[in-house]
C-alpha cells in the first residue's frame, strides 16, 4: 500500500527530504514550492539547481506550485518551511487539511511575534493534530548524496515518533526516536545562535580554543534555556543537542556560521543576508530569544551579544571584550 507524503517548502531541507522518503517504494512525494517558475525548473530538471546544484531528485518526486495538487491524499505533511514564513504557509493550507493527517516539522527556529516553537504555531494554526520534529546534525548538502547521518524523531506521541522513524529511515540515514519535543525543538532553533557566534569567531581569527569554548559554554546556555521552559536536560546532551550543535558550527555548509565569520571580517548584516539565497535562522531566532530571555532573566550572555551585534551595531571585538571581561566564577 502506497502512502502519500506532502512536503512544504523548496528549499535546501525540503528537497533532501523528499529524496529521503522517495528511497521507500512504498511512499509517493509530493513537494510543494510557492514559486510556479521554480517548482516548473524542478520538476522540468529533477534538480534543486539554486541549492543543491548536482543532486538529481528521483523521477517518483512531483513538484508543484499548486497546494491542492501536493496536498491531495496525502497521509504525512513534512513542514519545511523557515519559522517566519511557516504560519502564512499554513493558513493557506488549513482548508485542504483534516485533522488526521500529522506534520512532521523539519523546521528549526522560534517565531518572532509569538515566541512560538514550530509544533506550537502548527497547532495554533491547524488546530490540535500529532506533530513530530524531526531534527539533529543534518546538511541537506550531505542528505542530498546520501552520507551517513543520524537524527532524532521526537513527539509526546512515542507510536507516531516510531512511524517517522520507519518513513525517514534508510541505509544512510538513521533515526532515533524521543519523546522531549520540546528540548529538540529548542535545540534545533538555539544552536543556530551560537553557530552565528562560532562563525564570528572564525572571522575575526580567534582560532579553535575560542570557538571550542563558544561552543561548551554555548550548550550551558541552551540548556539553561530549554530545562526553563521544561525541556529535559539529557536532550541537549545528544543528537538534537550537542550533535547539531558541532555540525552547526564547525561546517562550511552552515549558513548561520556563515552569516557569523562574514560579520566577524567587518561586513554589515544587510550587506550579507542580500547575497544569500536561503534563511540563516538563527538571525532572527537571536531576536526572539533576546527577548524572552530579557522577560524571564534567563543568563544567556552569549546570545545576549549575538543579539547586539545583530541588532544593535556592537562590533564583534566588543562583544567578545563583554564577554571575556564578565565577574570571575565557577563553571
Amino acid at each position: 500500500m502506497t502512502t502519500k507524503i506532502a512536503v512544504l517548502g523548496g528549499g535546501a531541507m525540503a528537497t533532501a527530504c523528499a529524496i529521503l522518503l522517495a528511497e521507500h517504494p512504498d511512499q509517493e512525494v509530493a513537494i510543494w514550492a510557492r514559486s510556479a517558475e521554480y517548482a516548473d525548473q524542478m520538476q522540468r530538471d529533477r534538480e534543486n539547481r539554486r541549492l543543491l546544484p548536482g543532486i538529481m531528485l528521483p523521477h517518483t518526486v512531483t513538484v508543484t506550485a499548486d497546494l491542492e495538487k501536493a496536498l491531495h491524499g496525502a497521509e504525512y505533511l513534512v513542514a519545511a518551511i523557515p519559522t517566519q514564513f511557516l504560519r502564512a504557509a499554513l493558513v493557506d493550507a488549513k482548508r485542504l487539511l483534516n485533522q488526521q493527517r500529522p506534520v512532521v516539522s523539519v523546521i528549526k527556529g522560534i517565531e518572532n511575534s509569538t515566541f512560538l516553537r514550530p509544533s506550537q504555531i502548527i497547532e495554533d494554526v491547524l488546530g490540535n493534530r500529532g506533530v513530530v520534529a524531526l531534527s539533529g546534525p543534518s546538511h541537506a548538502e550531505e542528505i542530498g548524496r546520501r552520507l551517513p547521518a543520524t537524527v532524532v524523531a521526537a513527539s509526546g506521541d512515542l507510536e507516531l515518533a516510531m512511524q517517522v522513524q520507519r518513513m525517514f529511515n534508510t541505509q544512510r540515514f538513521r533515526v532515533y526516536t524521543n519523546v522531549d519535543l520540546i528540548g529538540v525543538e529548542l535545540a534545533g532553533a538555539l544552536k543556530n545562535v551560537i553557530a552565528i557566534a562560532a562563525g564570528i569567531s572564525d572571522g575575526l581569527g580567534y582560532g579553535d580554543n575560542a570557538k571550542s569554548s563558544l561552543m561548551t559554554r554555548g550548550l550551558v546556555e541552551i540548556t539553561r534555556f530549554g530545562v526553563r521552559f521544561g525541556a529535559e536536560a539529557a536532550t541537549f546532551s545528544g543528537l538534537a543537542g550537542i550533535g547539531d550543535l558541532i555540525t552547526t558550527c564547525v561546517s562550511t555548509h552552515g549558513r548561520n556560521r556563515h552569516v557569523g565569520e562574514r560579520l566577524g571580517r567587518g561586513e554589515s548584516l544587510q550587506e550579507i543576508l542580500s547575497q544569500m539565497h536561503a534563511v540563516a535562522e538563527g538571525v532572527a531566532t537571536a531576536q526572539s530569544v533576546f527577548g524572552i530571555c530579557e522577560r524571564d532573566s534567563i543568563e544567556t550572555p552569549i546570545m545576549g551579544e549575538v543579539y547586539r551585534v545583530l541588532f544593535e551595531n556592537k562590533s564583534p571585538a566588543d562583544a567578545t571584550n563583554s564577554l571575556m571581561e564578565r565577574p570571575l566564577r565557577s563553571e
